[in-house]
């Protein structure tokens, strides 16, 4: 950024537009809604005769279990879709990273539950009719209403349980894991409707189908608006443009985008949003990049490094391309500094939010430090502008240069091997556990960092981190 944006007077945040800190009871509020809809699918089906039919035939009590994981698992299916919506009060209840890690263990958990649904479902009708499970399974697919829907759902949903495993991922670029992902909605949509034409517990009452059919419909509405209707109206209504992109060090970009009245927008600093550059073919996919500088009334900085096609193509983008966003998204941001002291520890592209941070935190002179880790001097983003900041804020910057410390999983560099991981950030703060201290960079290192907070006696409810893993 230039010495000119720096000192515009315009560029300074727009406090009284902040949104308001989040309510605690909205957690609570979430996660009860979330196990209400379990307790309450459950209940259906014991409603229904489902204790019932547990004491009847094995063939009775493999369907009566059948129907009971079909709940649950529609159930889950449905909260796995409403975790990733976007919904407000969801996202800043919990932030993406947490979010995105409880979607993956309520994706692994409905998909088993529904493969056990499966197959007690066709255990217990071949038990029932005595014919073999090939047989059994064919006249069910091809002559049960909705069943040809579910097949074909089930099918897609395999295809994502599989290219979501780890092994998995690492041969997959995000941008082909994301594409794949967006299959989830069809397989949602195809596999649940078999249940609402021919489920007992779906059929039996009124007041059942319309508890079902209500969910359906939020989970279904929740990404129409949050994840369409919404980004595409800020977007519009703000008129993002690029301004200028700006190399920062090698393999990495800064990208300034401005637009009118962008002080309406819910967004803090430390924060991300999910980037869409209307220019070339993989305009329609959206990558999260996180703002390297307070947001301002006219102005946003995203930077981000070379690590992909997404982040690959910004240092082509000409001004004047048109930008789309959702978001803002993430609790990396003043919101949850407990107001003490503050230490800010960044690793390689990770620096762009706390640089953020720094710059907006509320804190006394003396009372911040940030640590900046780089393999290599020309690797260390924002030196200038952190000089500044630290100037006009009374901050400490400190750039811990150097490989990785050889044969230990450890967040200093290779000069400071001689310390422990502990006692090298005690080093660097020695009062470290009087602060709060905010994490961003590569999993591994900063999961290092986090434990030497703790080990300095640093509480866990201050120490922020935000994952961005896919």
């Amino acid at each position: 950024m230039t010495d000119t944006a720096v000192r515009r007077p315009a560029a300074r945040s727009v406090a009284w537009l902040r949104p308001r800190p989040t309510p605690t009871w909205w957690r609570d509020a979430v996660g009860l809604a979330t196990w209400a809809g379990l307790v309450l699918a459950v209940a259906l089906w014991v409603a229904h005769g489902g204790l019932a039919g547990l004491g009847s035939s094995t063939s009775e009590q493999l369907i009566g279990l059948g129907r009971l994981t079909g709940l649950v698992a529609a159930d889950l299916l449905l909260v796995q879709v409403l975790l990733m919506a976007r919904i407000p009060m969801v996202e800043r209840s919990y932030g993406q990273d947490v979010l995105a890690r409880r979607h993956r263990l309520v994706g692994f958990t409905s998909f088993t539950i529904m493969a056990l649904h499966v197959v007690l479902t066709v255990l217990g009708y071949a038990a029932a009719a005595r014919s073999g499970l090939l047989a059994t399974t064919w006249d069910l697919v091809a002559n049960y209403p909705g069943m040809l829907l579910a097949t074909a759902g089930t099918g897609l949903l395999v295809m994502l349980v599989v290219t979501s495993l780890r092994a998995a991922q690492r041969r997959l670029r995000y941008e082909s894991w994301h594409l794949l992902h967006l299959y989830a909605y069809l397989g949602v949509g195809l596999a649940l409707p078999h249940q609402i034409w021919t489920g007992h517990d779906f059929t039996a009452t009124p007041w059942a189908r319309a508890y079902w059919w209500s969910l359906y419909a939020a989970a279904a509405g929740a990404v129409l608006v949050y994840r369409v209707a919404l980004p595409l109206w800020r977007s519009l209504r703000h008129g993002l443009v690029v301004e200028r992109v700006v190399r920062e060090a090698p393999g990495v970009v800064s990208v300034h985008v401005r637009g009118r009245e962008l002080h309406r927008l819910p967004v803090r600093a430390g924060q991300f949003f999910q980037w869409r550059f209307l220019q070339g073919p993989g305009w329609t996919q959206a990558h999260p990049f996180s703002l390297s500088a307070p947001p301002t009334s006219y102005a946003l900085r995203l930077t981000a490094k070379d690590l992909g096609d997404g982040s690959g193509g910004l240092a082509s983008l000409r001004p004047g391309t048109r930008v789309l966003v959702e978001g803002p998204y993430g609790r990396l941001t003043p919101e949850v500094h407990s107001g003490r002291k503050v230490t800010l520890v960044g690793a390689g592209v990770g620096i762009t939010p706390l640089r953020s941070l720094l710059e907006d935190l509320d804190y006394g002179p003396g009372e911040a430090v940030l640590i900046q880790r780089s393999t290599a001097e020309r690797d260390v983003l924002f030196r200038k502008e952190l000089e500044r900041i630290a100037a006009r804020r009374g901050a400490r910057v400190v750039h811990a240069v150097g490989r990785r410390v050889p044969g230990r999983d450890s967040w200093l560099p290779a000069g400071a091997a001689h310390l422990s991981d502990v006692a090298g950030l005690q080093h660097l703060v020695p009062d470290v556990a009087e602060h709060d201290v905010y994490v961003c960079g590569p999993d591994a290192w900063a999961d290092a960092v986090v434990a030497a907070a703790r080990g300095a006696g640093v509480p866990a409810q201050r120490i922020h981190r935000e994952r961005f893993t896919w």
